[in-house]
């Protein structure tokens, strides 16, 4: 499998995210790397970091159809997957899509809608189709939803129920920019703002094609080993309630083909499986009762599974 003219027009598109979205080439990385596993983000953080503005920006890059939903409390789920109207005149039935159908989605705001309409996201995120009055419809691939939410306000939100966050690929936090950073974001944004600069760099079918390539990188047994251990770690070790699940061990095996793909190698390296783990495994697991009030989170939970473990050597291409 050639990569190098795939990873090429990559890193072309995480050179033209920057050009919005400035001093997070990692989360960039990490959100094409979600999208080439056909996996989804959630991104959580306080307002005005950058959210909304990357989700934008990978669209326009891929030249993908774009569209945003708003969560609020009294949004239903047919304003999310869609509805079916009867028309008087043609005497039937007439399905308007919801947003849902899109390429790529930006669920703005996810927690402080109901979990009726949270659930209706399910179908989307997992099987890729929306079923409405008993028809199940597929989406249009490549399909990709960034969802956001903000941990600091809990007034009028409803936390995502461990079935929702499972469907997702990463949890990602933004963070604030550097000193530096913010400089540069105010001189870009002092005359016009670059998202209405950004062009295509890749095309849908390019995508597609990237995401087929994807399942073809090798991940050796021993690799895969090292995965079921850090995930059964998380089934026993003293301060989880509830631990990784299978879909966990899944997602984590899908997620560091996508990112050994990103970085144009055709192998997985178990220094991805370490990178990934945190992002792809802390919002899997349920902490202790009596942990949850102390700052401590799922993320430190992995990082202390990391640390204990033995990292494998598999292969001579994993040492070189």
């Amino acid at each position: 499998m050639k990569v190098e003219t795939e990873r090429s027009g990559l890193q072309q598109v995480i050179e033209n995210i920057e050009r919005v979205v400035v001093g997070k080439r990692e989360e960039i990385e990490l959100s094409l790397t979600a999208l080439l596993a056909k996996g989804h983000v959630l991104l959580e953080d306080v307002p005005g970091v950058g959210k909304t503005m990357m989700v934008r920006a990978i669209a326009r890059s891929i030249g993908a159809d774009f569209k945003r939903i708003q969560f609020t409390p009294d949004l239903l789920p047919s304003d999310v997957s869609g509805v079916s109207i009867y028309n008087q005149k043609t005497q039937s039935f007439e399905f308007r899509e919801g947003p849902v159908m899109s390429n790529v989605v930006l669920a703005d705001e996810i927690n402080r809608t109901s979990p009726k309409t949270q659930s209706s996201l399910l179908e989307a995120l997992e099987e890729g189709s929306v079923t409405i009055d008993g028809r199940t419809r597929d989406l249009e691939q490549p399909f990709f939803v960034m969802a956001t939410q903000n941990p600091i306000e809990y007034g009028g939100t409803y936390p995502l129920p461990e079935a929702q966050l499972d469907r997702f690929l990463f949890k990602l936090k933004m963070g604030y920019p550097t000193y530096e950073e913010e400089l540069s974001v105010l001189k870009r944004v002092e005359q016009n703002h670059p998202i209405q600069e950004l062009h295509e760099v890749l095309s849908l079918e390019d995508i597609l094609k990237m995401q087929e390539q994807v399942s073809s990188v090798y991940v050796d047994d021993a690799v895969k080993q090292y995965i079921i251990s850090i995930v059964n770690e998380t089934r026993t070790h003293r301060d989880v309630q509830l631990g990784v699940s299978p879909r966990g061990s899944i997602a984590l095996m899908k997620a560091s083909q996508a990112f050994a793909f990103l970085k144009g190698r055709e192998y997985v390296v178990p220094d991805d499986i370490k990178h990934l783990a945190p992002v792809a495994l802390s919002h899997r697991i349920i902490l202790r009762s009596d942990l949850q009030m102390v700052e401590k989170d799922g993320e430190d939970v992995i990082r202390d599974i990391l640390s204990t473990l033995r990292v494998p050597l598999a292969g001579k291409e994993m040492v070189q």
